[in-house]
């Protein structure tokens, strides 16, 4: 019996190897199959993404560049209107030395934004009454003996009265250029006295926006509105219109890209993937708005084989670390089956709890994934926000001050304006510096016993004045109620005066940019002989519900004006003394409430 058992045994343990070799044989094949099969479509959409996110990040650039160099040929003409402005432009003295030496002053501070070859003024008859020249080219494009009236650009200024800006232009040295152009007008009879204006090289000034010489990487072309190409990486295509039989033959009369031309001319962005003749394009195309309307147009050229060769540098890279990983993967399923012939129970407990860990994992990727792009996209608005609330102000105080400088007897006028957009541009600056001390955690708080109506009632004084400053554009009353009968009462809590003046500020400020009429009720109040709690109630738009989710964090706002930093600096100062901000719309549907509590001084 013995023989027997021991004979059964030796079969049954045989077989039950061999089937678990099978077993473990058929897994491998059939996650290796399964791998290289999900490999492939995953690789596929990997791609798909990743250009998807280059096309974007392109079409953004895109715009940035567009919107800057609009930006910077504004700022040129806004130093082309002082200068026809000045009291000289205005009294038709248009060549003395005065004259001369402001407009030597205007030509510096246009070079500080842009090369100009030179800065001219001409009177009435189009005869050049005064000249900048510093280019050493011996070719002058204007010279005192030229004649301007057939020039389209010159004639246009002088018929409309209105700031021009040219399409390219041609000179004696085969170099490209555009101009810009001012009217000097008579401010009580518009008569027309003259004009001045500026020569930028097309080449210079462009160059500092991107690469518009090497064709083979991402470049940068510029149309003017009648499609001539002011620059391009190959020379012989400079000048020459873009629909005109050269250049059509050279692109192959490519309709996909006539179209992207066309579009962007007509001032509308677009975009395109097209096939040329030595190989595929991503083409992003911006129009850039001067006086309302779109003068130029500006196109990023980019050969998909580079986006390309990144994409399969992080493919591989991905493909290196699965194969890592389907290999220890192989390991331990092979372990796993050898394992599961003795221990299956504990083994599927084992894989259950794994699972749920992994898909626990992959909801938390999925939403830091999600905070990532929404991050993203708040970065970049705030970069636009910023941008635009700081060039404001600069722009305006540079304007007055050189105002200021060439008319001495107006210098009081202008104190004013320049006073209050440098208070401006000092808030935008403070609030990113106190970001950044926060994000560093480097907020320091210098904590004393405060008394908190002390604190409220000098910045609703404050805010009082400016209501009545306005009083012609809102009707809004700032009302202010304590807990005791509307009488005075002192509420001690430790805090850094001036961050908690920052934090009160803030709210009411908020409360009155999104009121127009109507009263705004600040009260204060002590909860359960513990916590100081301060509450600003207002009747104006209410909060809008695609912020309310991430109200408090950095750039939340649908504002055209402001960066969406104040509510974050205020909560992240609270959050610093121990206490707790929170915000909710009115359940009347009329306005929001923001509250804010901080612990009582102990003393």
């Amino acid at each position: 019996m013995t023989f027997i058992d021991n004979t059964i045994n030796t079969i049954l343990f045989g077989k039950t190897r061999k089937i678990s070799v099978i077993s473990i044989v058929l897994i491998v094949v059939i996650s290796y199959g399964g791998f290289f099969y999900l490999q492939g479509d995953t690789e596929n959409k990997i791609e798909n993404s990743l250009f998807e996110q280059q096309k974007e990040r392109q079409i953004q650039i895109t715009k940035a560049i567009s919107q800057h160099i609009s930006s910077d040929l504004d700022s040129i003409m806004i130093r082309l209107k002082v200068l026809g402005d000045s009291v000289s432009g205005q009294q038709g003295d248009l060549s003395s030395n005065n004259t001369k030496r402001i407009m030597n002053d205007t030509y510096f501070q246009i070079n500080k934004i842009a090369s100009a070859d030179r800065l001219f003024i001409l009177d009435k008859d189009d005869n050049v009454a005064a000249i900048n020249i510093t280019s050493k080219e011996k070719n002058a494009f204007l010279d005192s003996t030229t004649k301007l009236s057939n020039t389209n650009w010159i004639r246009e200024t002088k018929s409309k009265l209105l700031p021009i800006f040219s399409n390219g232009l041609k000179g004696e040295d085969s170099k490209y250029r555009i101009a810009i152009s001012y009217p000097v007008v008579d401010k009580y009879s518009t008569r027309y006295m003259g004009m001045v204006g500026a020569l930028l090289p097309a080449v210079d000034f462009f160059q500092h926006y991107g690469n518009i010489y090497d064709i083979k990487s991402q470049y940068i072309a510029v149309l003017d509105s009648d499609s001539v190409q002011l620059v391009h990486p190959l020379k012989t295509l400079v000048g020459t219109p873009f629909f005109g039989n050269y250049t059509q033959e050279a692109t192959g009369h490519n309709k996909i890209l006539n179209n992207v031309i066309k579009t962007v001319m007509a001032g509308k962005p677009a975009f395109a993937v097209y096939d040329f003749k030595n190989g595929q394009r991503l083409n992003t195309g911006y129009p850039i708005f001067l006086q309302g309307k779109p003068t130029y147009s500006i196109f990023i050229i980019i050969p998909t084989s580079s986006i390309y060769s990144q994409i399969n540098n992080v493919i591989t890279t991905e493909k290196i670390e699965m194969f890592s990983l389907l290999a220890g993967i192989t390991v331990a399923v092979v372990v796993l089956m050898l394992v599961i012939i003795k221990w299956s129970n504990i083994l599927d407990k084992e894989v259950k709890r794994r699972t749920k860990e992994l898909d626990k994992s992959n909801q938390l990727l999925e939403l830091a994934n999600q905070q990532l792009k929404i991050h993203d996209s708040m970065q970049k608005e705030f970069i636009n926000i910023a941008s635009h609330e700081m060039r404001t102000p600069t722009q305006a105080i540079l304007g007055y001050s050189e105002m200021s400088e060439m008319e001495p007897e107006r210098s009081k006028e202008y104190l004013q304006p320049i006073l209050r957009n440098a208070r401006r541009l000092q808030k935008l600056t403070n609030d990113i510096l106190d970001v950044t001390r926060i994000e560093s955690q480097s907020l320091n708080l210098n904590k004393e016993r405060v008394n908190l109506d002390d604190v409220i009632s000098s910045v609703l004084v404050d805010y009082r004045n400016q209501i009545e400053r306005e009083r012609n554009q809102k009707d809004i009353k700032l009302v202010y109620e304590n807990n005791d009968d509307n009488k005075p009462r002192d509420i001690f809590v430790e805090a850094d005066r001036e961050r908690l003046t920052q934090v009160i500020s803030n709210l009411i400020s908020n409360a009155i940019k999104f009121t127009q009429e109507g009263v705004i009720k600040v009260s204060v109040e002590v909860k359960d002989n513990r916590d100081a709690v301060m509450t600003i109630k207002d009747n104006g738009e209410g909060i809008d519900s695609e912020i309310m989710p991430r109200l408090f964090t950095k750039f939340a706002t649908k504002s055209i004006t402001g960066t969406g930093l104040g509510l974050f600096i205020s909560k992240s100062i609270v959050d610093a003394h121990g206490g707790k901000i929170w915000g909710e719309n009115n359940k009347d549907g009329r306005g929001a409430t923001f509250t804010f509590s901080l612990p009582l001084s102990k003393k």
